[in-house]
């Protein structure tokens, strides 16, 4: 078995933030994304690859070095480029000839993969990783699965009616046999952008069985509220050493904060913060927020958002806002 980590996407629903970042390397505590995913999977011995494109190939390559991770690259450095994750995935399984673990690079979830492991191997079929959301309204956002029991008849994508509210999550074990059909749909005039709708072509031909998460938490971060809830679900409190806080600041912990930041004045840091590298942060109050590297913030107050690096933000409140890199914005004095 091959183990493949999807991390292609532009998630143009997370920019500005991710015109300069991938979504997977973006910081959630002391990690980033896609660490979580591979310390899932890292454990089971097998082979890593991590898909992504050519615009954040260098990026992946330096979050790998000290891992036994490869990298392999599609041809685009665009969301008008992009072959479609199942065009991707499909030249991958081409060289690969091998079952295949697949899992998309942008999930977190707090359950481990021992049992659907096992559930592969006891089925010795097509397996798929589904989440009950509980929520028929919520379940529209989402392909969502049509079962008889175990067994997967169809993945309805963002259904109108969805036929139930379990959900699949990106993380898909496929046989011998299913790794030759995705190069086949690959090469087909078949939809190829979405996953879901190759399971649904693949449940035609094969079995497809559905593996239930019951216990744990899944978080599809698609957009800054689903990121910043996975943010406050995983962060642990850490603070560099040598930084330097001002007397009359308070940290309300956890809060991440890096080396070489600068918490001057009467400050409230925190709950639920994460502050980048060499930050300068001067008599603000700052809470459900993350902010990226060299961002210097003097008198403002924050809550729910997120500042790309290198900002500067005077005199300002900022509420559920997300402020693309290099701005500079104040009001008044």
């Amino acid at each position: 078995m091959k183990i493949v980590i999807m991390a292609g996407g532009y998630a143009t629903r997370l920019w500005p933030i991710t015109k300069t970042k991938a979504k997977p390397l973006l910081p959630v505590g002391k990690k980033k994304i896609v660490d979580y995913i591979y310390d899932k999977v890292v454990n089971f011995g097998f082979p890593i690859v991590l898909s992504t494109n050519k615009r954040f190939e260098e990026d992946f390559k330096r979050w790998a070095e000290e891992k036994d991770v490869e990298i392999i690259v599609e041809d685009s450095t665009k969301e008008e480029e992009k072959p479609g994750a199942v065009k991707a995935l499909s030249d991958i399984a081409r060289t690969l000839d091998d079952e295949l673990l697949v899992l998309a690079g942008d999930n977190l979830f707090s359950f481990n993969l021992d049992g659907f492991m096992e559930y592969y191997r006891s089925r010795k079929a097509v397996v798929t990783a589904l989440y009950d959301v509980g929520d028929y309204e919520l379940a529209k956002r989402y392909g969502v699965a049509e079962l008889n029991g175990e067994r997967i008849l169809k993945f309805h994508e963002k259904p109108e009616k969805p036929p139930s509210t379990l959900v699949g999550i990106g993380i898909y074990a496929l046989t011998k046999e299913a790794t030759r059909l995705l190069v086949e749909y690959g090469e087909s005039e078949e939809k190829r952008d979405n996953l879901g709708d190759f399971l649904s072509w693949l449940c035609s031909r094969v079995e497809v069985y559905g593996y239930r998460f019951e216990n744990g938490n899944w978080y599809d971060v698609g957009n800054p509220d689903s990121y910043l809830e996975a943010f406050r679900f995983y962060i642990q409190h850490s603070v560099a050493d040598g930084i330097q806080i001002d007397r009359t600041s308070k940290i309300i912990e956890p809060v991440v904060i890096e080396e070489g930041c600068q918490i001057k004045g009467r400050c409230l840091i925190g709950p639920y913060v994460y502050m980048g590298r060499d930050c300068v942060i001067e008599n603000s109050d700052i809470s459900d927020s993350v902010i990226f590297d060299e961002v210097v913030l003097k008198k403002v107050k924050m809550w729910r958002s997120i500042i790309d690096e290198r900002c500067e933000i005077r005199n300002l409140e900022l509420n559920s806002s997300i402020i693309g890199g290099h701005a500079k914005i104040q009001r008044g004095e």
